[in-house]
């Protein structure tokens, strides 16, 4: 089965992705783990304002077959919270990179993007 792998975004070993613009960090789950996940049902996000560490937890994703903490790419602020996905957790599924974002972060150090996979990095450990 192939998966949509972004070029243009960072990712994690725990499958979350980074993609970062004029600044902030946007932060989602992978088609894999969306795929590997199943039917998304419920979605714990932080607070605007929360402070992260990079891979440390941030949330929570709930599916029909399992639960996943959720770790973020980069360390920062969260400035912003994707707030349709706590009526439509299903948008995960639907479109993880696009309306099924999770957060946007105000890193404290973009540098840290490149401690992540790149988009062939990624490739080859889901292959």
């Amino acid at each position: 089965m192939s998966f949509d792998v972004p070029d243009e975004r960072r990712y994690l070993e725990s499958h979350e992705w980074a993609l970062e613009t004029d600044g902030v960090v946007r932060v989602g789950i992978t088609d894999f783990a969306q795929d590997e996940l199943g039917d998304v049902v419920f979605v714990e996000l932080p607070d605007e304002g929360d402070a992260l560490e990079q891979e440390g937890e941030f949330g929570v994703v709930e599916s029909i077959k399992a639960v996943s903490d959720l770790y973020a790419p980069v360390s920062g602020e969260v400035v912003a919270v994707n707030d349709d996905l706590f009526d439509a957790p299903e948008l995960v599924n639907d479109d993880p990179f696009g309306d099924g974002w999770m957060l946007e972060i105000d890193p404290d150090d973009t540098d840290e993007l490149e401690d992540l996979l790149t988009a062939d990095e990624y490739e080859d450990q889901i292959a």
